[in-house]
């Protein structure tokens, strides 16, 4: 199953361990979900664990910050996307999640951000909370 997290999926996954979040992140990171990203979803990423809130939060240092983005692209795919969406024009950052699921062919988008779950499908692909995709998740590996 191939999968984008969305930014918002992984700061909770690394802000709240044991959270749904968390346990898609983990699964990914063991192999049970191949998670695919983007060079401009990677920049949002650093971006958002460098705000001041949520950096506080953590309590990583610039370099840990960077040991775990680093991490997390020895495991996931990284695409490159051809082809710029403007199916969200609330918040237009929200294209660069979809533009990243259209070029790694996902299976689903996985997102807490509204603008995103209500569109519920996107060029086919289903767009679900973190605990629905948990649950998917679950359900396939028995």
């Amino acid at each position: 199953m191939r999968a984008v997290l969305d930014t918002n999926v992984i700061v909770s996954a690394v802000l709240s361990p044991g959270n749904p979040p968390d346990s898609i992140l983990r699964a990914s990171h063991r192999g049970a979900l191949d998670l695919i990203t983007s060079a401009p979803l990677l920049r949002e990423l650093e971006d958002v664990l460098g705000r001041p809130r949520i950096a506080e939060r953590l309590g990583w240092t610039p370099e840990e910050r960077a040991s775990f983005i680093a991490a997390l692209t020895d495991f996931a795919a990284i695409v490159a996307p051809r082809r710029k969406l403007q199916v969200v024009k609330a918040d237009p950052a929200d294209n660069r999640v979809l533009e990243a699921a259209v070029a790694g062919s996902v299976d689903y988008v996985v997102s807490g951000d509204r603008h995103l779950l209500d569109l519920s499908t996107y060029d086919a692909i289903p767009i679900v909370s973190s605990a629905r995709f948990a649950a998917i998740l679950a359900a396939s590996q028995r």
